[in-house]
């Protein structure tokens, strides 16, 4: 009779061959012939493992494991007779260049889209605004393409999505994504026309197509609300803000105030005197210094709690965003934090999650793990390439950018990865993996500087990320082989052969086809089987060498072989000339 072994929806592959009782690298084996190149620490999905236990030959069949109910409520309502109104957030999303950062810029009164990289937000950022008393949560979502689980991300947090939308210029496919995003978050949308008053602006135009892709406006009978706004000048930001509180007045936002906190981790990142640092947003009960937190496999004390404007706070409560200081590690983006009692607790529970999530993801290889990926033959080219960056978010959209380049015949193979500044360990994996070494908004200490040229590693830093994605599609490019282009030139009949040696024939013969030329390179037919490809060196005409012998004439070919070439009356010489031609992704 079958055992039953019960699993998660995702499992490493350390894990699972632990859980096997097989080696690791049997695993693996298997995992490789059916075109999976992973490393122990890699994480599978449960189709995946139920194909290569059942390959495996195993009498073991696999159950998943249900998925246990989140602790965070994923309704924002809630019939709790101890709720209370809560603030509304709001994540703000739209394609790069309309204006999304600039408009939350004029909500705040700040400006800090020019100290982003580009001028394109790199991160989810939070913020918190007043009007007419009442507190707004804003979450600014990234506008590039490559930071698409990012934005997801920003709208699963969210009560309502204000899609930015420039009047000028219309919906464009970031656009499309930030909408779809919202759609499956479960979440109502409110659409901002940005650059009102910028020439060419055309509203009509923006709410039609907004009616084909089914945000049908109100002033069509729709439910879509559509505001025009400049960011530019700040018109019409105020109703923006009083439509935000109004949807959030009909929406019922609450949640109990009172008790441990829970929320989720937005970001996190190394900070230099304080070291893992989380923001997260609060979203049930109340968060204070010095309580004990799990996010994931991570625990810790708060040891200093602050606003994201980096003012100290005493409590959190439910929808504020706060940097949280304290945690023994990095939690991973979109974690679940929760509150303990003590500080046994806390490490009990992180411990527990910890070894159910493994250790995906860590620099920390094994001596046996560098050796399988400097041996690893595969199919595909690879590019080994190890990730520093500087919050776990960037760290996340850089790789997922990077899996989407790969093709059939090359990869991208992350054999490292990270958060914050490059170090000793990452020069001495890149140069036992023969990897490029990128940074993404990290530094370069000194101190890393003077191993560059010892160990010979390829490092390269960029603060804007398409930028980055640009130089790995480069470094695949030179990787595809070439494409060899044949072109056909003419056709000769062998009619006289004059002399053959190991390296040389001298023939005559009759150009039926094309015209003949040399330098070219000649395959040797008899009848339909090819039997050599030689290289043609001099024709003549009669007495005279010429470049070029055109169909009808007769000629005289001298040809270079590298092995002897029994050649004969009546053979056929094909000329062609063969060219490798650069490809690219």
């Amino acid at each position: 009779m079958a055992s039953t072994l019960e699993i998660n929806g995702l499992i490493t592959v350390g894990a699972l061959a632990d859980s096997l009782r097989i080696p690791p690298a049997q695993l693996i084996g298997e995992l490789f012939k059916n075109g999976m190149m992973v490393t122990v620490n890699e994480k599978i999905d449960f189709d995946t493992a139920q194909i290569i236990v059942s390959e495996l030959g195993m009498d073991i069949e696999l159950t998943q494991r249900q998925a246990e109910a989140p602790t965070v409520k994923k309704d924002r309502k809630t019939d709790d007779v101890n709720a209370k109104v809560r603030p509304p957030v709001v994540a703000v999303m739209g394609h790069v260049d309309h204006g999304k950062t600039s408009l939350l810029d004029a909500i705040r009164g700040a400006n800090v889209v020019k100290g982003e990289a580009g001028g394109i937000t790199q991160h989810i950022s939070a913020y918190q605004v007043e009007k007419n008393g009442r507190q707004i949560t804003l979450l600014d979502t990234p506008g590039h393409e490559a930071f698409a689980a990012l934005r997801e991300h920003g709208a699963r947090l969210t009560d309502l999505v204000v899609i930015v939308v420039a009047a000028d210029d219309g919906i464009k496919p970031q656009t499309l994504e930030a909408i779809r995003f919202a759609r499956k978050a479960g979440v109502k949308m409110l659409v901002a026309a940005n650059k009102i008053d910028k020439e060419g602006a055309n509203l009509d135009r923006l709410k039609q197509q907004l009616s084909e892709n089914d945000l049908m406006p109100e002033e069509w009978g729709g439910q879509t609300v559509v505001l025009p706004v400049s960011a530019k000048t700040g018109k019409g930001v105020p109703e923006l803000l009083d439509m935000i509180l109004l949807i959030a007045d009909v929406e019922d936002l609450k949640a109990v105030h009172e008790g441990p906190a829970e929320g989720l981790v937005i970001e996190s990142h190394m900070e230099t005197g304080r070291g893992p640092v989380a923001e997260a947003l609060v979203e049930t009960g109340t968060l204070k210094a010095g309580d004990f937190i799990v996010a994931g496999g991570v625990y810790g004390k708060v040891r200093n709690l602050d606003g994201t404007n980096g003012k100290p706070l005493k409590t959190a409560g439910p929808s504020t965003p706060v940097v949280i200081s304290g945690l023994k590690a990095l939690p991973e983006f979109g974690d679940i934090f929760t509150v303990y009692p003590n500080e046994k607790a806390a490490r009990l529970a992180a411990s527990t999650a910890a070894s159910s999530r493994g250790s995906a993801g860590k620099l920390d290889m094994s001596g046996t793990d560098l050796l399988r990926i400097i041996s690893q033959e595969n199919q595909q080219t690879q590019l080994n390439i190890i990730v520093k960056a500087d919050v776990q978010g960037s760290l996340t959209s850089v790789i997922d950018s990077l899996k989407t380049l790969e093709t059939k015949e090359v990869s991208v193979k992350i054999v490292g990865s990270g958060v914050g500044n490059i170090t000793e360990n990452d020069m001495h994996l890149a140069a036992t993996t023969n990897a490029i070494l990128y940074g993404f908004h990290v530094d370069l200490p000194s101190g890393v500087k003077q191993l560059i040229a010892r160990e010979k590693v390829a490092v390269r830093l960029y603060k804007v990320i398409y930028e980055l994605i640009d130089d790995v599609r480069a470094e695949l490019t030179t990787l595809l082989s070439p494409e060899i282009i044949e072109k056909d030139l003419g056709r000769m009949l062998v009619k006289g052969i004059f002399k053959i040696t190991k390296n040389d024939i001298i023939c005559g013969g009759e150009v039926t086809k094309g015209k003949l030329v040399v330098p070219s390179l000649v395959k040797v037919f008899r009848g339909n089987e090819e039997i050599a490809e030689i290289e043609a060196t001099l024709l003549k005409r009669g007495p005279v060498e010429t470049s070029e012998v055109q169909t009808g004439e007769m000629c005289g070919v001298s040809l270079k072989t590298k092995t002897r070439v029994d050649m004969q009356e009546g053979d056929r010489l094909e000329f062609f000339t063969r060219e490798a031609l650069a490809r690219s992704l």
